[in-house]
């Protein structure tokens, strides 16, 4: 326990905390019901249920301005993020290499990357409006979102009770992805005209991401005797299957979305 603090004072000293990182402490109430993601998860099932069989009668809501200062908000939120969480990785790759940076739990006392993973696990429940504004916008709600949506707000509560080695790693990815995609987000609600191509730059990220988190998950797990690698064999089976699953979806999503309007294009002009 010394080790870990020591640790952490120390990367407090290199990479020096906001005082606003620094405020209370929400990481025992957030560690003792970390189990709570399980109902919260279903009550959004059963409300996307809800919400489709309300909307299948209703005209779908235009919204332009709520979703523009959403995807906005968002935007912002994940911007300073991905900002704070480059830092930080930054600054432990400086000073210990990449081992240190994917054997992470060491760090899970240091104040900015406290006050960034518990904003960052609670950012998973407000990230289920834009399931909301799908809708009642009446919008098409694919298999991808809703699954996607729901086990990331239950692998980041149980990766941050389990202090899970990559989580640092996860973050940064997570945050960087999303700073791009809510600010397209925030062009296209606008109706500013956005290259098609950052979109499918977006997707590309996602892929790249589950593909990245993947080769971090089998570095904790080979390095897994090391300090803060602390890894089993059940948090190294959960974390593969779920960043296979996202894999194989935003593979198929990309596919559909991009390549096979091409083929089909090409068929009709043949």
């Amino acid at each position: 326990m010394a080790v870990v603090m020591n640790v952490s004072y120390e990367m407090e000293q290199l990479f020096p905390p906001y005082n606003f990182e620094m405020l209370y402490n929400t990481k025992p109430f957030l560690e003792e019901y970390w189990a709570t993601a399980f109902p919260i998860a279903l009550i959004y099932l059963l409300l996307i249920i809800v919400g489709q069989n309300y909307m299948k009668s209703q005209k779908g809501y235009s919204l332009q301005r709520p979703l523009i200062l959403w995807s906005f908000c968002l935007a912002i939120f994940s911007i300073l993020g991905a900002v704070r969480m480059w830092g930080f990785m930054g600054t432990v790759f400086l000073r210990g290499g990449l081992k240190q940076t994917v054997c992470f739990s060491t760090f899970a006392d240091n104040s900015t990357v406290r006050f960034w993973s518990c904003v960052f696990l609670l950012s998973k429940i407000i990230e289920f409006g834009d399931t909301a504004f799908i809708i009642l916008r009446k919008r098409p709600l694919i298999f991808m979102h809703w699954y996607h949506h729901s086990t990331v707000l239950v692998y980041t509560s149980f990766a941050y009770k389990n202090k899970v080695d990559a989580g640092g790693w996860f973050m940064v990815m997570n945050f960087s992805v999303h700073a791009i995609m809510y600010t397209y987000y925030t062009l296209k609600a606008a109706k500013v005209k956005a290259p098609r191509m950052l979109s499918m730059v977006i997707t590309s990220m996602q892929i790249l991401q589950m593909f990245l988190g993947a080769i971090i998950s089998i570095l904790a797990y080979i390095w897994r005797q090391e300090n803060g690698c602390h890894t089993t064999v059940q948090l190294f089976f959960w974390s593969s299957m779920l960043y296979a699953s996202y894999f194989i979806l935003f593979v198929h999503f990309f596919h559909q979305s991009y390549i096979m309007p091409k083929i089909k294009g090409k068929t009709k002009k043949q």
